[in-house]
């Protein structure tokens, strides 16, 4: 094929597309027009079968036309001039509001329970998972030294008490000097009773507190010593939950305030409770504050060491929200187009949040504003819009 054919094959092809795209495509026209092709080649290619008409198109011609691209004013307008938008309302947004953390649950009292004394467990009377009350026994150790103590100590104080008897019936025959010292007698004698029911007692190994008793470490036969943990009772009533927040909430959380808190073994559960404590000063190495929250568990459904999801609702800041699709950009900055009396004006506003359905802003507006959403490319200045089909108005507030 000749390079002529293949040239006018291609003419043929260009001249193909730029009419298909001019008769198709909103706002051709006036991209033409722009271009510098005389407007009998753009009546031509927006029109051809009206190509033999005069090259400057009537009134009614020139209306039909914009209907056909779309309206007046380049393609995206409509009644008298005006640009075709979709609004919506600004509507209040809210940061700093919630304040979420993790935290580690215990017991709100745990004893390790310790033998007062040391020797051979010889009975256990309890098992892991039991409940107990203050003063119950848990398990004893071999006794029987004690027990002999404690007989000795019976008959030394039956002796005294006799004898002290005695001395009190012929007080004419003996001096005033030795009633006075089995007296003393006495007074020891029972004394070293009451030591050894004591040190009796204290084979038993007894429950300091209401609790749940845990695994217990120890068996029947061992050696203990005062410093051998036998078990470990939890008293959880409630749980307290140890975690830290950011040091820019210090000086808005208080005790008595209101937490929800989550659990990963009680998924979907929120369980109530409220600032048990806060801390005195701010961790300089995390930059965090330790607080400490009471949760009802009176359901016993919760266990000491839990992790746990706390949450805490503030009032916190507002700002305008508006739609994401509204924030535009240029060299100066974002802004945003704000209709007001069917015209549109530029506001200059900086992003302080993103959230998935909305931005929150800093800037000139107030709640209800209609802002541009849609049809953003032709909108000007000061310029006419109208919005057909109505208003995209959100009424709650954005958190």
């Amino acid at each position: 094929m000749s390079f002529w054919k293949q040239f006018t094959i291609c003419l043929i092809v260009i001249a193909a597309g730029v009419t298909g795209w001019a008769v198709f495509v909103p706002g051709a026209r006036d991209t033409l027009r722009n271009a510098g092709v005389p407007e009998a080649l753009v009546g031509k290619a927006i029109d051809p079968d009206n190509a033999g008409r005069a090259a400057a198109p009537t009134a009614g011609g020139e209306q039909a036309s914009n209907r056909r691209s779309g309206g007046g004013n380049g393609g995206g307008g409509g009644r008298n001039g005006a640009v075709l938008v979709v609004t919506q309302a600004v509507v209040p947004g809210v940061v700093n509001d919630r304040l979420g953390a993790i935290g580690t649950g215990d017991a709100i009292r745990s004893v390790v329970v310790t033998p007062q004394a040391s020797g051979l467990i010889r009975e256990i009377l309890v098992k892991s998972g039991d409940r107990v009350k203050q003063g119950q026994i848990i398990a004893k150790l071999d006794s029987e030294e004690q027990v002999i103590v404690k007989g000795q100590a019976e008959v030394a104080l039956k002796s005294a008490v006799e004898k002290s008897s005695l001395y009190n019936n012929i007080k004419s025959s003996v001096s005033r000097m030795d009633v006075f010292d089995q007296e003393i007698a006495e007074q020891n004698a029972r004394l070293q009773l009451q030591a050894a029911q004591l040190s009796l007692d204290r084979r038993n190994i007894l429950a300091p507190i209401d609790g749940i008793v845990g695994i217990m470490p120890v068996n029947i036969g061992d050696n203990v010593s005062t410093t051998t943990p036998i078990v470990t009772l939890d008293d959880r009533t409630e749980i307290l939950v140890d975690y830290w927040v950011p040091e820019r909430f210090a000086n808005t959380v208080k005790v008595g305030q209101a937490v929800e808190a989550t659990s990963v073994a009680r998924p979907g559960q929120v369980f109530s409770g409220a600032v048990e404590a806060i801390d005195n000063r701010v961790d300089p190495a995390s930059r965090t504050l330790r607080m400490r929250a009471r949760i009802n568990n009176a359901a016993d459904e919760l266990r000491a060491g839990m992790s746990f999801s706390v949450g805490m609702r503030f009032d916190g800041d507002q700002y305008p929200a508006v739609d994401p699709q509204s924030v535009q950009w240029d060299s100066q900055g974002s802004f945003v187009w704000r209709v007001a009396e069917q015209k549109s004006h530029k506001v200059r506003v900086s992003i302080v949040q993103r959230n998935p359905d909305y931005v929150l802003v800093k800037g000139n507006l107030d709640n209800g504003d209609l802002i541009v959403t849609q049809g953003l490319q032709r909108v000007r200045e000061g310029g006419p819009v109208r919005s057909e089909g109505g208003e995209l108005a959100a009424k709650e507030p954005v958190t």
